[in-house]
């Protein structure tokens, strides 16, 4: 069987020109990242874990902790690490089309590789992540439960809301700039109106129901699932999955409506 390589041009499918680009432009984003960087890998885990580090210091340390489970630290790094995927996956799409302006002019792939090589990149360095997770639950002793064959099925639901707010985010930032620093501040509130340091049942009960409309929560719901099942809730993640899939049909119709403009634009 001949590999991509052998293939020429003409005889790839577009799917496979896409993927083909889409990992191209994902690894140069990751040797650009950290070729200058003498820690590499660790600097994607030192900031969750200085968060989760100052979160389980003031939780247990400082105050009476009457929120999330034991151990603590398995409980916060559960939900920091995928939001640091989300949170940096965001962040960076705001900028997705201005910083590579001339590229993106220049070339004939599909426009929407911009915004998915960003999100892939955040994406593999969550996976890299997770090893830490895994060496924090095994150091404090929190039992693996079945739920951890929900990971999987977290991950799918967590790229089709990142790549839907991303796809959304991108084209608008190029028309209103402002927009960058109000997305700043907007993922700031996101932090802590989603159950992060906390879950969504430590929440008054006549805010569960509309906790449930912030898609993160129910995704938060699936990966803490592999440790605490009894945060499993099963009313969040089906609303998560659905606003997961609205944000994806919402951020296709806004992209294609506005690529014309944004090229014109840069």
């Amino acid at each position: 069987m001949s590999s991509y390589a052998e293939v020429r041009p003409e005889q790839r499918t577009p799917f496979a020109r896409y993927r083909h680009s889409l990992w191209l432009l994902t690894q140069r984003d990751l040797r650009v990242r950290y070729s200058t960087s003498a820690l590499g890998y660790f600097w994607s885990i030192l900031d969750p874990l200085v968060m989760a580090g100052i979160y389980w210091f003031v939780f247990t340390q400082v105050f009476e902790r009457t929120v999330g489970n034991d151990p603590y630290i398995v409980f916060l790094l559960s939900a920091l690490l995928p939001w640091m995927w989300f949170n940096g996956a965001i962040a960076d799409c705001t900028r997705a089309f201005l910083r590579e302006a001339k590229l993106i002019r220049s070339t004939r792939i599909p426009r929407t590789i911009w915004v998915n090589r960003l999100v892939l990149s955040k994406g593999i360095e969550f996976l890299a992540s997770v090893p830490v997770l895994v060496i924090f639950a095994v150091a404090y002793g929190a039992p693996v439960t079945m739920g951890v064959f929900l990971f999987p099925l977290a991950i799918i639901l967590q790229t089709v809301l990142t790549a839907g707010v991303g796809l959304l985010v991108a084209p608008l930032v190029v028309f209103f700039r402002d927009l960058e620093r109000a997305i700043k501040l907007v993922l700031r509130f996101l932090f802590y109106a989603s159950p992060i340091i906390y879950a969504t049942s430590d929440l008054p009960s006549q805010l569960h129901f509309w906790a449930a409309f912030n898609p993160l929560s129910g995704l938060f719901s699936l990966y803490r699932a592999a440790f605490f099942p009894e945060q499993l809730d099963w009313f969040v993640v089906g609303v998560s999955i659905l606003m997961s899939f609205l944000f994806l049909a919402l951020g296709l119709v806004v992209f294609a409506r506005t690529e014309r403009a944004v090229l014109k634009e840069i």
